[in-house]
């Protein structure tokens, strides 16, 4: 029999196939045969007990412009797909949370990528709490009293929103800068969510690499260098991918984590480091693949599908 693959995913006219890492997921499935689904998260039902998507049979080809094909909507249960890969983007708010809770009452019987469970376990800026050892001074707080104190200590300092994404709302607040009272103000008006603050690390200003592991084993980095003047390196607001290779420093991250991540099916994880400390564990939907592909020559979607056909058996 046929496999079957869904993704729930931002539409796919939206992406842009030069660097999404979804759409070469999909290639690759199609490659090995498997059918494609395509459905948009608010497309995702639970009904009479079943998890249900209002989807779209998908091919797609590597042609700017004329990248995907859709077939009619129609009702799927997903207890008849074999692997869902969960690849909307972030925010990680209480619309994913809501996904990832659907989601836990098919997987592992339909094999949800990654685990939905560990997903919800694991926002990028939390999960890497489990190891101090390995991070720059970082504070968890809403207080202003905290975090002024904080500033106190380490006069350079970054302040972001702890569920943000894609470089939005992170600032750069240097020794002599007024304006960490109005900003607190601000973040204080928009939610009621702690912040997160760290030491500012001087050495973003020679990249933030992103490293890819498939199944706790690192396979390939980039190094995303900000443009001049600018604090933050994500591609989002112009960051420069340039090739990169893994330091002892960066190997040894990824030795204290990996097991960890393989154990709670956490088969594509995204890490951020700088400067030798991580700052980042991505696994909401992770990206990177393209880049290291054109850098590297290889194919990481294919070690991908290789570890999710492992489990598949």
């Amino acid at each position: 029999m046929v496999r079957k693959v869904a993704f729930q995913m931002d539409h796919i006219s939206s992406i842009d196939i030069i660097g999404d890492s979804s759409f070469v997921l999909a290639l690759e499935a199609q490659a090995r045969g498997y059918a494609l689904w395509h459905y948009e998260p608010q497309n995702l039902t639970l009904k009479d007990g079943r998890v249900m998507a209002r989807a779209e049979q998908m091919t797609v080809r590597y042609e700017a412009g004329n990248h995907f094909d859709l077939g009619e909507q129609q009702w799927i249960d997903l207890a008849d797909i074999d692997v869902v890969h969960m690849r909307q983007d972030p925010p990680f708010d209480m619309s994913y949370i809501a996904a990832t809770h659907l989601l836990d009452l098919i997987h592992p019987e339909t094999l949800v990528v990654n685990d939905p469970t560990e997903v919800r376990n694991a926002p990028e800026k939390l999960f890497m709490l489990r190891y101090p050892e390995l991070l720059a001074p970082t504070m968890i707080s809403r207080d202003p009293v905290a975090i002024r104190a904080f500033r106190d200590e380490h006069k350079d300092i970054i302040v972001k929103p702890l569920f943000g994404n894609g470089g939005a709302g992170v600032f750069h607040i240097a020794p002599g800068d007024e304006n960490l009272n109005s900003l607190l103000e601000m973040f204080a008006g928009i939610n009621r969510e702690p912040l997160m603050v760290q030491r500012y690390l001087p050495e973003v200003r020679d990249g933030d690499k992103r490293i890819i592991l498939i199944d706790g084993k690192p396979v390939g980095a980039t190094n995303r260098v900000p443009q001049v003047g600018e604090a933050r390196s994500n591609m989002h607001v112009g960051g420069q991918a340039v090739r990169s290779t893994l330091t002892t420093r960066e190997h040894e991250i990824c030795a204290a984590i990996g097991p960890d991540l393989k154990a709670r099916g956490l088969i594509f994880v995204g890490i951020d480091v700088i400067g030798g400390y991580l700052t980042e564990i991505n696994v909401t939907s992770p990206t990177g693949l393209q880049e290291v592909n054109g850098f590297d020559g290889t194919k990481l979607e294919a070690d991908i599908w290789d570890a999710i056909e492992a489990r598949l058996g």
